[in-house]
């Protein structure tokens, strides 16, 4: 298999992860909460619908919460466990969670960061009922900041290790 086609296959299996992890939050809260009315599918992305007149501010707070969390847990496990996955012998595994691990640790601090002030908001309407949204966008800034700097010190280095074993058995 190219290493283009592990690429492609690896982008396009972080996107499915991050929204099932984010998503799958967001679904799990509103079903503990008796909430949930329906899963939108929206162009590219899924939404999960609630009935928000029933929620206080709190719990639209911990629901749009939810979904970033997951996905903070999923990538500091994804850390954790990336010395293991680059032992594993299989390219295409590690291109995929490669990707997710990325995937896992960038995109809600983008987004919470800089992106929901461009685009509407979304999570960051129901996480401004718990917490100034300033003070909610400068810490997922200085997540994103934590999250780049372990991806470039730990994650990358392991991957990267990996690649060059499989190149140097190669030849």
């Amino acid at each position: 298999m190219s290493k283009r086609v592990r690429q492609y296959l690896g982008v396009i299996s972080a996107i499915v992860a991050y929204y099932i992890v984010h998503e799958g939050a967001h679904l799990l809260v509103a079903l503990c909460m008796g909430v949930f009315k329906s899963v939108k599918f929206m162009g590219v992305g899924i939404q999960i619908d609630v009935e928000s007149a029933l929620m206080s501010d709190t719990q639209m707070g911990v629901f749009c919460l939810a979904g970033a969390l997951s996905t903070w847990v999923a990538a500091y496990l994804l850390v954790l466990l990336s010395g293991n996955i680059c032992k594993s012998r299989c390219v295409l595994f590690r291109a995929v969670m490669y990707y997710i691990t990325i995937a896992m640790l960038v995109i809600d601090p983008v987004y919470l960061s800089v992106v929901c002030g461009m685009v509407g908001g979304g999570d960051m309407n129901g996480i401004a009922l718990l917490v100034p949204e300033a003070a909610a966008r400068v810490a997922a800034g200085i997540l994103l900041v934590v999250n780049v700097l372990v991806f470039l010190r730990i994650v990358l280095p392991r991957y990267v290790s990996a690649q060059r074993r499989d190149e140097k058995k190669a030849s």
